[in-house]
């Protein structure tokens, strides 16, 4: 005891008289993060583009130098599988010609992500609230054991769901541009016969009011048809809430109309804001360290 106290003795001896350089180092963050933020929304609408290329190569590289760092070699082995089989896809999704098994095999793999990061996110949430009410203690876990399991698994979850929402955008675009019923910045390149889905550029065999065996057809207020799993993929896993035609905005609210799925929508939106958590606060806090570093503050 007396220990301690002397070790917060000279803690505070040590600090004492620095309150003002503390109030500096707390407004050089808030000022920092402020113009970061404006910074970054300018870039993000003025060059899209590049913005999303360094944003989803910083999703990919800045976790891999911390978890490499801290030696969480689980962690490693599940970003080299996913890294190996994204860019298998990711290789496909950009070829020209394109192949036509290619744009059903894209977002097979990225709708199958984004189901198992979705579930395993609600699953470490649900371990993580069960600890906190202390149900662990009913299966005799430790709380220390049953929290960093939880962590562990909405970590999980909440990065590969960012990381695998990020590569599918940046294929669907590759994918559509390719097809030639969508282009980014001006007219397709292709009309759209009423039989084809401008997503894969596939025939649609199945009519909007048939129920299909593997899959319906889904027309959207725009009066364009697609494979259901097809506008699903672009508009959930490739982040596009728009027509990948005519460019008209998609009314998720309609298309979603059943309950259960409307968690998937707003668990899209999450992944959004933990983007830029994960991307940018990391290089603003170690730009902030910099700033303190050569004013002399600590």
């Amino acid at each position: 005891m007396k220990n301690t106290n002397c070790m917060h003795a000279k803690m505070h001896a040590k600090h004492k008289g620095h309150e003002a350089m503390h109030a500096e180092m707390v407004l050089i963050l808030i000022v920092t993060l402020v113009v970061a933020q404006l910074v970054l929304v300018q870039w993000k609408q003025r060059h899209p583009k590049s913005y999303n290329l360094v944003t989803l190569f910083q999703m990919w590289v800045v976790p891999l130098y911390f978890t490499t760092k801290l030696h969480w070699w689980r962690f490693l082995t599940t970003w080299f599988i996913f890294s190996v089989i994204t860019a298998y896809v990711s290789y496909r999704a950009t070829r020209k010609p394109l192949a036509c098994t290619t744009p059903r095999l894209v977002y097979k793999w990225f709708l199958l992500l984004y189901k198992i990061s979705y579930a395993t996110g609600i699953v470490g949430y649900s371990v993580v609230m069960f600890t906190l009410f202390g149900i662990n203690l009913i299966f005799r876990i430790k709380p220390e054991d049953a929290m960093d399991f939880g962590v562990s698994l909405l970590f999980y979850g909440l990065y590969y769901g960012v990381l695998g929402r990020d590569f599918a955008e940046m294929c669907a675009d590759f994918m559509a541009s390719t097809v030639g019923y969508y282009s980014a910045s001006g007219m397709p390149t292709k009309h759209l016969s009423d039989n084809i889905c401008a997503v894969c550029g596939q025939p649609i065999l199945v009519d909007v009011s048939e129920e299909g065996i593997i899959e319906n057809t889904y027309r959207l207020s725009c009066n364009h048809v697609f494979h259901e799993f097809c506008i699903r993929g672009w508009c959930i896993v490739g982040k596009k809430q728009m027509c990948p035609y005519c460019k008209e905005k998609v009314d998720l609210k309609r298309m979603f109309s059943n309950p259960w799925e409307r968690p998937h929508v707003m668990y899209g939106q999450l992944l959004d804001w933990l983007r830029y958590l994960v991307a940018w606060q990391p290089v603003i806090i170690g730009f902030v360290q910099g700033i303190n570093y050569i004013l002399g503050l600590e």
